[in-house]
């Protein structure tokens, strides 16, 4: 099998996870710490799409926003996640993660590259909101520095993930790209209608 074949079949398992469980507050399943934090983002169709997007994105940037993204990724989570624990009430979150994945979608469909400013802060945009989704649903009891680690790390191997697929996508046709940027946005425009 080729690593692209191997790549694409992870890929496909990981968005075929449960999607119910991505927000353990709401659905009863209660972990603490680490575990939770660490799953979050892997089992919500949104978290991981949105990550593993914006991974792919970053590699047709210029060298500092390629090598940037995962700080202005997990900058973003954990800023998100402090506003949610400081008490700070934000509107439309669960609009914004779907944006999030629409908007990465659009920006792999059309190819576009953007400054390291534009693109940096609109990377951390997208991340406040998934952070704040974290901060708001850790369990009660929960260790907040062992569920900021679980999430972080989560965070930064689906944004890797998304970096590796993007790598191997640069010898591919530029329509395969495109075409999968289009259906990430399609499945946001679904997550925000919904």
């Amino acid at each position: 099998m080729t690593r692209i074949t191997k790549l694409l079949m992870t890929v496909g398992l990981m968005l075929t996870a449960t999607l119910a469980v991505a927000h353990p507050g709401e659905t009863g399943h209660i972990h603490n710490g680490f575990l939770s934090g660490l799953l979050h983002p892997m089992l919500g169709i949104d978290h991981l799409l949105a990550m593993a997007a914006i991974g792919f994105w970053s590699v047709r940037q210029n060298r500092i926003m390629k090598n940037a993204t995962p700080i202005f990724v997990v900058g973003g989570m954990v800023l998100g996640a402090a506003i949610a624990w400081g008490g700070v009430s934000l509107v439309g979150v669960e609009t914004g993660i779907a944006m999030s994945v629409l908007l990465a979608g659009v920006l792999i469909a059309t190819m576009a590259k953007l400054p390291t400013v534009v693109g940096g802060a609109l990377v951390a945009l997208f991340m406040i909101t998934h952070g704040y989704a974290h901060g708001t649903e850790m369990a009660a009891g929960s260790s907040l520095m062992a569920y900021m680690a679980g999430f972080v790390v989560a965070t930064l191997a689906i944004t890797f993930m998304g970096r590796g697929l993007g790598a191997l996508m640069l010898k591919a046709d530029n329509r395969v790209t495109r075409a999968l940027g289009g259906v990430v946005a399609v499945v946001g425009g679904v997550l925000a209608a919904g």
